[in-house]
């Protein structure tokens, strides 16, 4: 098997970087998930690079090509070239001395194996010489690619021992390439290995698990996770009961056209309380937006699905079209309704209150509250008639 021509390396920046370092020759090879891809001719969307070069030849054969280099990895052997048209990480081959689960000491090497072999899975253990596309497979990864087999590569415990996050990029890599059953050697170590997930930072179980949610199979690949015990350690609030919320959603997001969303996803698998986003965005170091988001999300809105816009108004469209979706079908026309709403200003302020005779305090306040809220019910109405009537009955 060869990788198909890649259009990226025939771009000027592309093209550039591998002459420099004399791809041609096999010295700098394409590895891991571009070349996974490119065999299953799915989009290349990062261009990672191995390199029998230093790191300090590396950046001088770049600069002397006009590319620029930035040491973005510079401790592991890794530089960033950047050029007009495309953004390429290059590592020099290495090998790891120690590791402790979170990160590993490495030494470079001139052994292309030895480089393989320190990585995860062997569908992502392949590398290809460009330009004419020979693939070495030291560990089987073409097979298991052909098989939609994820398989560490050497002993599944050793592998989890060097790196934790590995226990969530197999659910995540199985649950994109994977068909069948997963691989129960793999399978066997994550569950035996989860309690090593809380080595891990916040941000790394984050960025994997949201991941793992927006994925067509999403709620097979959780539902598998919880019956094995696998998010327990850092996640005890997920229950299996939740996964049928999940997969419930994925559907309507599918049926409506609603793009798959992590966070809204994640909702849906959580016990609705409030202060939800507060909890699990200390937790999982989530952003301030997804916090609120979150919160917003952790309490359902009495106001749907037979007043979306008082919903749309008070806390935003987003936020009322996700609680729709995690409404259930019945508010699917509420949701059609708010698609592209954008929230009006108010037509009415104090002094159209005070105009009408009210006098200045509090009871101004309460009135253009009544008028506010009347005025969102009836659908935000701008012309000077239905205005005035609402403004009528609010004074009444």
């Amino acid at each position: 098997m060869k990788l198909p021509p890649q259009a990226w390396a025939e771009t000027p920046g592309g093209s550039t970087v591998l002459r420099a370092l004399d791809a041609e020759n096999g010295t700098t090879r394409l590895v891991g998930g571009a070349v996974r891809d490119a065999l299953l001719a799915l989009p290349v969307t990062d261009v990672d690079l191995a390199t029998a070069l230093s790191p300090q030849e590396v950046t001088q054969r770049l600069e002397a090509a006009g590319v620029q280099v930035v040491p973005t990895g510079i401790a592991h052997g890794t530089v960033t070239a950047v050029t007009p048209d495309l953004i390429m990480e290059v590592t020099t081959l290495r090998r790891d001395v120690s590791t402790d689960g979170r990160r590993a000491t490495v030494k470079y090497t001139a052994d292309w194996r030895e480089d393989a072999a320190r990585r995860d899975f062997t569908i992502n253990a392949l590398y290809a010489r460009l330009p004419d596309g020979e693939i070495d497979d030291w560990f089987g990864g073409l097979d298991d690619l052909e098989a939609g087999r994820v398989r560490f590569i050497g002993e599944p415990l050793q592998r989890i021992a060097e790196d934790h996050l590995r226990i969530l990029r197999f659910f995540r890599f199985h649950s994109r390439f994977g068909r069948g059953e997963p691989d129960a050697a793999g399978l066997a170590a994550c569950a035996a290995r989860a309690n090593d997930l809380m080595a891990l930072s916040r941000e790394r179980i984050r960025e994997e698990l949201f991941r793992i949610l927006v994925l067509p199979r999403a709620a097979e690949t959780i539902g598998l996770m919880l019956s094995l015990g696998v998010l327990k350690p850092v996640l005890p609030e997920i229950v299996e009961e939740r996964v049928e919320n999940l997969a419930a959603l994925a559907a309507r997001e599918a049926a409506w056209g609603a793009e798959p969303d992590a966070v809204r996803r994640f909702a849906a698998l959580l016990p609705q309380r409030a202060g939800l986003g507060t909890a699990f965005g200390a937790r999982l170091r989530l952003s301030r937006r997804d916090t609120a988001r979150l919160d917003a999300l952790g309490l359902p809105d009495p106001a749907l699905p037979g007043d979306p816009y008082s919903a749309a108004y008070f806390s935003g469209a987003e936020t009322a079209r996700d609680r729709l979706l995690l409404l259930g079908d019945e508010g699917h026309a509420a949701w059609t309704a708010l698609e592209g709403w954008e929230r009006p200003a108010m037509p009415v302020s104090g002094k159209d209150i005070i105009a009408r005779g009210v006098t200045p305090g509090p009871e101004v306040s309460r009135r253009l509250q009544r008028f506010e809220r009347d005025w969102v019910a009836s659908g935000c109405p701008l012309d000077a008639l239905r205005i005035d009537a609402l403004l009528d009955a609010a004074l009444s």
